[in-house]
C-alpha cells in the first residue's frame, strides 16, 4: 500500500459543495450542526470515507441522484488514528454520477484553541463566552464531517443558528438575519430546533464561498462589537468593506489593525494583478488564540499581536501589528486563492506570505522601520540556525500522513523558506520576480499548485530556467559556507562551497549538495560601491578575477541563503573598513558580517575571541539594527555558559562597557518625533545594560517603577521601556513588587502593559517567587500567555533548572491540553532549550524515551542537538574566552 493510500482519502468521490448549518448554544457550551455535502462520484461506490473526529455522529443518509433513492447510514467505522468515518452502502453508487450525503453531529465547546472552540472573557465581573473556530492544519474535522485536505475545494453556504444577543461571523457577507421560527421556509432542519422554545434564537445565513479549502473556512458566534471603514481597489473600483471585531472591553485597541488592514489590502491587488476576490475582510480579534489565521475574509487573531494603544505601544509593538496582519492578508492571495496540493508545500502559503507581508509591502508602507535590513535578524538568522542542525528537513518535506503536518510550521517553511526565496527576487530583480508570481496566481486561481507552478511562472517572466536554478534550495536540507580564499598576486579569489553545520565541518556523507549561489561580489570601483550581481557558484569551486588589495565582500546586501569564512586577516581588514564613515559596506553587510563571524566561530571554523575582536572594533558603530545582530549573539553566549559563572560575569562586563555608553548618550526618555532606529537603538541599550547588571540603570529602572507604585502615575515608564522596568523592578525587589505584576496582569490598561507584567512575573531570583509564578502558569494564566511565560522564563537563570522540572512534572497535564495544535512542539522544547551539559543531555533522553513525542518528535530532536553542539563549543571556546578577556 502506497503512502497515498494509507494517509490520504480515498478518491472515489469529491466532495463539490457543503450546505452547512451550526447551532451555537454559549449556555450550555455546546454546538449541533447539520452538513450536507455535494459529492461528484467517480468510480462505483460502496462506502463513503470522510475525516472526523471528536464529534458526536448520529444521523446519516446519503441521496444519489441516478438512483433516485435516499438510503439511511448506519454504524460506521471509525480510524481514530487517521481520523476518519467510513460508511457502507448498501446500493453502490454508479460512477460519474452525482449524490448528496448528509449526517448530524453535536458537540462541545472546549477551551482548546483547535476546532470549533469557546474563547472566554469577563463583563463588569460577569464570566462570558465566544465561539471561534481554528482550522489550519487539519481541524475542519473537529468542527464538521469533512474531507479535510487541501486539495479536495469545494463551495460553502454556512447558516448559523445563536441567541439574539449575539453576532455571527464567517467568510462571506450575511445574507440574511432574522428570528428562529419552525417554518419551513427557512428550510432548517426540525431537530435543530431542539431546546429553543420560550427562548429568543435567530438564523443568520452567509453567501456561498468560492472554491476553497476546509481549513480556511471560518465562523464565530458572540457579543462582538466592531470598528469599520472601507477600500478602493486599485484593479475592479469596488469599495471593499473593512471591519475589525472584538468584545467591547477591548475593541477600542483595534483601531491600529483596521488602519493596517486598508493600507496593505490595495496594495496586494496592484502587485499581484489579481483582483481580491471577496467581497469584504473582517479580522475577528480573540482573547484565546495562539498567532493568527488567513481564513479568507475573517483573519481570526490574538490579542497579543492584533490589539494595542499606539499611544502607549512601542514600535515593535506596532511593527508586531502590522506584520501580522499583513502577512494574513498576503495569504488571502497565497494560500486562498492559489493553495498548496498538499502539506510539503506549505512554504507555498508561508514562505511567501512572510517575504511578502513582513517586508515587501510593509516596507512600502512603513520605509523608516527598514524591514528588509530587519528581515535578517530576525528571519534569516532564525533560518540558518535551524537549519545548521543535521536534524533539519527541507523547505518541501514529504509529509504523507497529515497528522505530522504541526510538526513543519517552523523556521524552515517559514523564514528559511522566504529567505529562499528573498534571495532568487534579489539575483532576478525584484519587478521580474514580482510579475512571475503574478503569472502563477493568474494560472491556478481558486486551484491547487505545487512547487513547479511556482518556478514555472517565474521561468516566463525572465527567461531563465528557475527550476534548475532554485531546486536544490527548496528540495534539500541545510545550506552552504563560502570558503574565501586569496590568490597570492593579488588579482583573485578562489570561493568554495561546503555545507554549514553548527557542530563543525561537514563529513563526506553530509556534504553532497552543490548548491546554486548568487555570490553578489562587492568591490570597490574607482573608490565607489559596486556589485557583480550576475556571479554565480554552481560547483564545489570556482575562481573569480578580483582586486584584493581593494575592499571586498561576498554577499553584498546579506541576501544570500549562506555564510562566508574569510581568513582572519581578511576579516579584521573587512571590519576595520566597515568601521569608516565613508565605507563601501553598508548596514546590511555590516549586520551580515557579525552575524557570519559569530556563527562560524561558534561552529568552530573561527576562533570566538576572533568575532569579539570585530564587535571591538565597531565601538563606534550608529545603527540599531547593527546593534541589536551583536546583542543577539552575546545573549546567546551568554545562554551557552551561564552555569560558568567566571564567563558570564565577563561577558556581561563587556555587554556593559558597550552599551551603558549608550545609554548616557541617548538617555532613558522618548522625545515625540524622533527617528524610530534611535528609539529602538536606546531601548535595546536599556534592555541589554539592564540585564548585564549595571547598577546605574537598573537603580533608574527601579525609581520609575517605584514612583509608579506610589503615585499610580505612569508617565515616567515609557511604552519602549515597560518590560525592561517591570523586569528590573521584580528581579531587584521583593514581594511588593511581584504582587503589584499580578495586579497589573488582572486590570492592564493596555494588551502590551499585561505582556509587561507577564515578563515581570518572569523575572524574579527568589525560589519562592518563581514557585508562585509556576502556580501562577497552572491556575491562571491564559493558554496563548503560557508560551510568553515560558520564553521569559528561559531568560531568567535562577527560574532555569525549576522550568524543566515544572514540564517533566506536568507532563500529562500539559499533554491534555495543548498536544492537538500548535503550541506542544514549541513549549516543550522551549523548557530544555539551554542546557549544554553531557549529564543533562542524557537525563532529558532518558525523561523523553518513555513518552509519546510524536506531537513534537522534530523540534524535541533539533533542541537535542541544539545541546550537542553547546557541548562542543564549550568544549572548543571557554579557554578562548578566557584568554581573549585576560588579554582586554
Amino acid at each position: 500500500m502506497s503512502d497515498v493510500d494509507l494517509y490520504r482519502l480515498p478518491t472515489n468521490v469529491k466532495p463539490t459543495h457543503y450546505d452547512l448549518t451550526f447551532k451555537t448554544d454559549l449556555e450550555k457550551l455546546e454546538y449541533h450542526g447539520v452538513v450536507k455535502v455535494s459529492l461528484d462520484v467517480k468510480t462505483e461506490t460502496s462506502s463513503i470515507t470522510f475525516n472526523s473526529t471528536g464529534l458526536e455522529l448520529w444521523r446519516a443518509s446519503i441521496y444519489s441522484d441516478a438512483l433516485k433513492a435516499e438510503q439511511p447510514l448506519a454504524d460506521p467505522s471509525v480510524d481514530d488514528i487517521q481520523q476518519r468515518v467510513t460508511y457502507q452502502l448498501t446500493d453502490k453508487l454508479p460512477p460519474n454520477s452525482k449524490a448528496q450525503f448528509k449526517i448530524f453531529f453535536s458537540s462541545t465547546l472546549l477551551g482548546d484553541i483547535t476546532g470549533y472552540f469557546k474563547s472566554t472573557w469577563v463583563d463588569e465581573g460577569k464570566t462570558k463566552h465566544y465561539a471561534l473556530t481554528q482550522f489550519e492544519p487539519t481541524s475542519a474535522r473537529r468542527a464538521f464531517p469533512c474531507w479535510d485536505e487541501p486539495l479536495l475545494k469545494a463551495t460553502f453556504s454556512v447558516s448559523m443558528i445563536s441567541r439574539v444577543n449575539t453576532i455571527n461571523l464567517g467568510n462571506m457577507p450575511v445574507v440574511s438575519d432574522h428570528p428562529l421560527t419552525p417554518e419551513p421556509a427557512i428550510e432548517i432542519d426540525e431537530s435543530l430546533f431542539a431546546g429553543t422554545q420560550n427562548e429568543k434564537w435567530k438564523v443568520t445565513r452567509f453567501e456561498t464561498t468560492p472554491l476553497m479549502s476546509c481549513y480556511i473556512v471560518a465562523f464565530a458566534n458572540g457579543e462582538f462589537e466592531h470598528l469599520e471603514s472601507s477600500v478602493v481597489m486599485p484593479l475592479s473600483g469596488k469599495a471593499v468593506p473593512l471591519r475589525v471585531y472584538a468584545t467591547k472591553d477591548v475593541v477600542s485597541q483595534a483601531q491600529y489593525t483596521l488602519d493596517v488592514k486598508k493600507a496593505v489590502l490595495p496594495l496586494y491587488e496592484k502587485i499581484f494583478d489579481v483582483e481580491y476576490p471577496l467581497p469584504k475582510l473582517d479580522t475577528l480579534v480573540a482573547h484565546d488564540f495562539i498567532g493568527a489565521m488567513e481564513n479568507w475574509g475573517l483573519i481570526l487573531g490574538s490579542m497579543n499581536y492584533l490589539l494595542i494603544d499606539p499611544k502607549r505601544a512601542s514600535i515593535q509593538e506596532k511593527k508586531a501589528v502590522a506584520t501580522m496582519e499583513s502577512h494574513e492578508i498576503a495569504h488571502m492571495w497565497f494560500g486562498n486563492i492559489t493553495t498548496m496540493e498538499w502539506w510539503n508545500y506549505l512554504y507555498l502559503n508561508e514562505g511567501f506570505a512572510t517575504l511578502m507581508g513582513e517586508v515587501i509591502i510593509p516596507g512600502a508602507v512603513f520605509p523608516e522601520w527598514h524591514v528588509n535590513t530587519e528581515f535578517t535578524v530576525k528571519h534569516l538568522s532564525n533560518a540558518l540556525t535551524l537549519d545548521a542542525k543535521l536534524s533539519s528537513h527541507p523547505i518541501e518535506v514529504d509529509i504523507p500522513d497529515a497528522n505530522h503536518v504541526v510538526e513543519i510550521f517552523d523556521s524552515l517553511s517559514y523564514s528559511k523558506a522566504a529567505s529562499v526565496l528573498r534571495m532568487l527576487s534579489s539575483y532576478i530583480g525584484e519587478e521580474k520576480f514580482l510579475k512571475g508570481v503574478s503569472f502563477y496566481l493568474k494560472k491556478r486561481l481558486f486551484a491547487n499548485s505545487r512547487t513547479h507552478d511556482l518556478w514555472e511562472g517565474i521561468s516566463e517572466a525572465t527567461g531563465l530556467n528557475i527550476t534548475d536554478l532554485m531546486e536544490n534550495w527548496i528540495t534539500k536540507m541545510g545550506f552552504p559556507v563560502i570558503t574565501v580564499t586569496e590568490a597570492e598576486d593579488g588579482k583573485g579569489i578562489t570561493v568554495r562551497q561546503d555545507r554549514f553545520l553548527e557542530t563543525g565541518p561537514a563529513e563526506d556523507k553530509d556534504n553532497e549538495t552543490i548548491w546554486n549561489i548568487p555570490l553578489a561580489i562587492l568591490y570597490s570601483q574607482n573608490g565607489k560601491r559596486a556589485v557583480d550581481s550576475g556571479a554565480i557558484l554552481q560547483e564545489r569551486a570556482k575562481c573569480f578575477s578580483l582586486d584584493t588589495k581593494k575592499p571586498f565582500k561576498i554577499n553584498a546586501n546579506t541576501n544570500g541563503v549562506y555564510r562566508v569564512l574569510y581568513t582572519p586577516e581578511r576579516l579584521v581588514r573587512i571590519a576595520a573598513e566597515a568601521a569608516k564613515e565613508d565605507s563601501i559596506f553598508n548596514l546590511d553587510d555590516r549586520l551580515g558580517l557579525v552575524l557570519d563571524a559569530m556563527a562560524l566561530s561558534r561552529a568552530g571554523l573561527a576562533k570566538l575571541s576572533s568575532a569579539l575582536t570585530l564587535v571591538e572594533l565597531w565601538r563606534n558603530e550608529k545603527e540599531y539594527l547593527v546593534w541589536q545582530g551583536i546583542a543577539d549573539n552575546l545573549d546567546n553566549l551568554l545562554s551557552t555558559w551561564w552555569e560558568y559563572p567566571d564567563i558570564t560575569e565577563n561577558l556581561n562586563t563587556f555587554r556593559r562597557s558597550l552599551f551603558v555608553p549608550l545609554v548616557v548618550k541617548l538617555g532613558y526618555d522618548y522625545p515625540e518625533g524622533e527617528a524610530s532606529d534611535q528609539v529602538l537603538l536606546r531601548k535595546l541599550a536599556i534592555s541589554q545594560a539592564s540585564s548585564a547588571g549595571d547598577e546605574g540603570v537598573n537603580a533608574e529602572l527601579e525609581d520609575r517603577f517605584k514612583y509608579y507604585l506610589e503615585t499610580g502615575d505612569d508617565s515616567k515608564i515609557p511604552a519602549e521601556s515597560q518590560g525592561d522596568i517591570f523586569a528590573a523592578a521584580v528581579k531587584y525587589g521583593g514581594r511588593k513588587e511581584y504582587e503589584a505584576m499580578i495586579k497589573i496582569h488582572d486590570e492592564p490598561k493596555t494588551v502590551q502593559e499585561k505582556n509587561s507584567a507577564l515578563r515581570g512575573l518572569s523575572s524574579p531570583q527568589d525560589e519562592s517567587l518563581i514557585k508562585e509564578t509556576f502556580e501562577f502558569i497552572s491556575t491562571k494564566a491564559r493558554s496563548p500567555d503560557i508560551l510568553q511565560l515560558f520564553r521569559a522564563l528561559l531568560k531568567n537563570h535562577k527560574a532555569r533548572r525549576p522550568l524543566t522540572n515544572y514540564m517533566q512534572d506536568k507532563y500529562e497535564v500539559l499533554y491534555k491540553r495543548f498536544k492537538d495544535g500548535f503550541l506542544f512542539r514549541i513549549l516543550i522544547p522551549v523548557t530544555i532549550s539551554f542546557y549544554s551539559s553531557q549529564a543533562d543531555l542524557e537525563a532529558l533522553e532518558t525523561f523523553f524515551k518513555e513518552k509519546d513525542t510524536s506531537a513534537y518528535n522534530q523540534s524535541l530532536t533539533q533542541e537535542l542537538d541544539g545541546i550537542r553542539a553547546r557541548i562542543g563549543l564549550i568544549k572548543r571556546s571557554t579557554e578562548d574566552l578566557r584568554e581573549w578577556f585576560a588579554g582586554r
